[in-house]
């Protein structure tokens, strides 16, 4: 019998924005956790450079315990072979952290663990982690790349405030959650945090909680953004079916994540939905409790959405 599978953390960031330093620390700290990190030969700085070699893949058990993954191929062969390894005894390992290299799209990544079957049985994808250099934000968020890499991520670890005021941290917060409405930001030291914060995330949980950080309303220089949708009214599932079905055939590949907690006219449950891009999925969660206000949130972060036309398309629902 397998045992459970095993949770991922994706680790994303652009360049010199502090992925390295964080997975150094991840590998050397004495947490007492069983991890396993898959660090990419282009990053900036190597974990261990004396890794590197001309093997597909090189693997190392540190002094702590933690598994070093080194690859030069792609991530579904080196998935496989932590996998048998893991299975031989050779390595033991409980979580796995991937890091992306800076100019990456953490979109591939993820849908790794959605497309190949044996790999969505053996890996659990836990959550999205995206650094954001606050030095240099401005620079880096010019790029589309950095700010999808905003958009994808259920966690966003600010680092290098010492180096800027308050004010610019205060108005880089404003406007990593314009772009990404769902993620908390936190703050990150030398690579040092609350494990808490990376691990366990449940980003890609089917269930009913959706928080959503509040904007403050500002021009918005981003093509990534945020759109939440709202009604009280109970929605009847087949023309929602219909909605979602047409927007994601029209805008499937700019919606970088979505989510939804939906009152469904006739039913006592919440039905649920997420996804990223084309890739979703549904069920049914809790009931409403007894005087619980019944109320529909989806919120989208995509490139590009003609807002208005979507927004006319769900009231018509209602």
């Amino acid at each position: 019998m397998l045992s459970s599978p095993i949770p991922v953390t994706i680790l994303s960031g652009f360049l010199g924005a502090g992925k390295t330093t964080l997975l150094r620390h991840l590998l050397k700290a004495e947490h007492g956790l069983k991890l396993a990190v898959i660090e990419n030969e282009f990053s900036d700085a190597g974990i261990d450079t004396q890794l590197l070699g001309d093997a597909p893949v090189q693997v190392m058990t540190l002094a702590n315990g933690c598994v070093c993954c080194t690859i030069h191929t792609d991530l579904t062969k080196a998935l496989y072979l932590l996998l048998e390894r893991l299975d031989s005894g050779e390595i033991a390992f409980d979580r796995l952290v991937i890091e992306c290299t800076g100019l990456a799209d953490p979109a591939p990544v993820a849908q790794t663990f959605f497309i190949d079957e044996e790999l969505r049985e053996r890996y659990i994808l836990d959550g999205i982690i995206t650094l954001v250099d606050a030095a240099n934000a401005d620079v880096h968020l010019a790029e589309t790349i950095a700010q999808a890499q905003v958009g994808f991520a259920d966690r966003l670890l600010v680092s290098k405030t010492d180096l800027v005021t308050p004010q610019a941290f205060e108005a880089l917060s404003q406007r990593l959650t314009r772009i990404n409405r769902r993620a908390p930001v936190h703050v990150v030291e030398h690579g040092r945090i609350d494990l808490a914060e990376l691990l366990d995330v449940r980003g890609f949980n089917l269930n009913g909680s959706l928080s959503l950080r509040p904007v403050v309303a500002a021009a918005s220089v981003d093509r990534i953004s945020s759109m939440v949708l709202r009604t009280d009214k109970p929605l009847d599932i087949d023309r929602l079916s219909d909605f979602m079905n047409q927007l994601l055939e029209d805008h499937g590949r700019q919606l970088l994540r979505y989510k939804g907690v939906l009152s469904i006219a006739g039913e006592d449950r919440r039905l649920v939905f997420q996804g990223v891009l084309k890739l979703y999925g549904f069920d049914w969660d809790s009931e409403w409790a007894e005087g619980e206000a019944r109320e529909s949130v989806m919120v989208f972060i995509a490139d590009g959405l003609p807002e208005a036309r979507i927004r006319e398309g769900f009231e018509a629902l209602t």
